[in-house]
């Protein structure tokens, strides 16, 4: 089923994340350049969304708008149904590149949330043991049993992005933002932290919006996709993704999958006129 409306799991869900009429401009007069265009989007709590789209569309600076990190230059938007004027709190993000600390073990770079977000930094010191419990939890979860004393400097690629996913949820944000986070890696270990993210997604059921020019991992992760045009970003094309999970490597085969990505393929780069 291929829908170009907006997805029955998004009706049905609760909204977490509303963008209504949204506008984003970087500099001013002559010079601005308009990166989101009348951008209405709504996704539901608990949902898994992927946005894709030609390079420099805007797919980014949607993510920093959700989270205030850019305020829009029109629209509102609302996240857990409060406006957004600023930097949002209970959020995680993962991005291309682990941004580990390199001084830091495993460990202690996965408790880094706990040291920066209320109300854990003001327990973490009385409660560490609580706390690093809960971090060797998630790392036993992702595969990284007995790499927690270790520094990333001695994991591989792979291994970081591992890392930097537990960093992003350990705290169990409301919301995940994922910025191409397996953008980096080779195809066999990409494929391997899909099915870690959807664990991940399926355990803790978090809101999350993937951000990837990888139309197969949108496909495989997603609840459902949109499409952004050419900049200025706006939404040309959504569906639902209603493969049942979990999925797995067998799901990539399957014809109503492959009809997804092409479908989602053409509406990305037009074919010529028949």
């Amino acid at each position: 089923m291929i829908m170009n409306e907006l997805s029955s799991s998004a009706i049905e869900s609760p909204a977490f994340v509303e963008l209504r009429d949204v506008s984003l401009s970087y500099g001013e007069d002559a010079d601005s350049i308009l990166a989101l265009d009348n951008l209405s989007l709504t996704v539901g709590k608990g949902q898994f969304i992927a946005v894709v789209g030609p390079s420099g569309c805007g797919k980014s600076t949607l993510m920093k708008v959700v989270t205030g990190l850019v305020l829009p230059s029109r629209g509102t938007v609302k996240v857990g149904g409060e406006a957004v004027t600023g930097p949002i709190k209970n959020v995680g993000m993962a991005f291309q590149n682990a941004t580990l600390l390199p001084w830091r073990t495993i460990r202690d770079n996965v408790l880094l949330p706990f040291e920066i977000i209320r109300p854990h930094r003001h327990k973490l010191r009385a409660e560490r043991t609580y706390y690093v419990g809960l971090v060797q939890r998630l790392l036993i979860t992702v595969g990284l049993a007995g790499f927690s004393e270790k520094y990333s400097w001695q994991l591989s690629g792979g291994m970081q992005q591992r890392a930097n996913l537990c960093r992003a949820i350990v705290h169990q944000p409301s919301l995940l933002m994922l910025d191409e986070p397996f953008a980096s890696l080779d195809a066999f270990t990409r494929e391997e932290l899909w099915f870690v993210m959807q664990q991940l997604w399926m355990d803790r059921k978090f809101t999350a919006i993937l951000v990837t020019h990888d139309l197969r991992e949108a496909v495989l992760l997603a609840d459902r996709v949109i499409v952004f045009s050419q900049r200025p970003g706006r939404i040309v094309y959504e569906t639902d993704v209603v493969l049942p999970r979990p999925r797995t490597l067998e799901t990539t085969y399957l014809p109503l999958f492959t009809d997804l990505v092409h479908d989602l393929r053409e509406k990305i780069r037009p074919g010529p006129p028949s």
